[in-house]
């Protein structure tokens, strides 16, 4: 079976209740031979910061996907990984893991973040295509971390 790992961006989207994010996760989750996937460190990035009343719901959502472990192989991998391409895509640390665990899986990675995944042998689709949202500045397309979830 492959396996779909989800970015936290498209994790955040979906708890932020965007209608994109929903889509795409029931389009992957609805193929029979993929399995719905999250890195260790992806559900960290949500879990960390999710508000109080966020707390049920958002585990909720998250006992929908399997998490994978960190080793110690995929540290080692992910830091290979990271001193290669950080300095020119920015990737960080979370990114690297990710991409080291999709290659040592054979996974895809789903993500609006592309960039951040350019390491030959990595799968990445890109969730969706973002709008764009211009009155709001240029980081309206952009996560952010703080109150995760849909408890506004």
């Amino acid at each position: 079976m492959m396996r779909a790992y989800v970015d936290s961006d498209v994790l955040i989207w979906h708890l932020r209740g965007e209608e994109k994010a929903a889509k795409m996760l029931r389009s992957v989750a609805s193929d029979e031979s993929v399995a719905l996937w999250i890195g260790a460190l992806q559900r960290a990035e949500v879990v960390f910061f999710m508000r109080e009343n966020e707390i049920a719901a958002t585990r909720a959502f998250l006992s929908l996907f399997k998490t994978a472990a960190v080793t110690a192989e995929l540290v080692d991998a992910g830091g290979d990984l990271y001193r290669r391409w950080h300095p020119s895509h920015g990737i960080d640390v979370n990114d690297a893991i990710l991409a080291a665990t999709a290659l040592a899986s054979g996974g895809t990675i789903y993500t609006l973040n592309t960039k951040h995944y350019p390491m030959p042998g990595v799968r990445v689709q890109r969730a969706w295509q973002p709008r764009v949202e211009r009155s709001k500045g240029a980081g309206a397309t952009k996560a952010g971390r703080r109150g995760v979830g849909t408890g506004r």
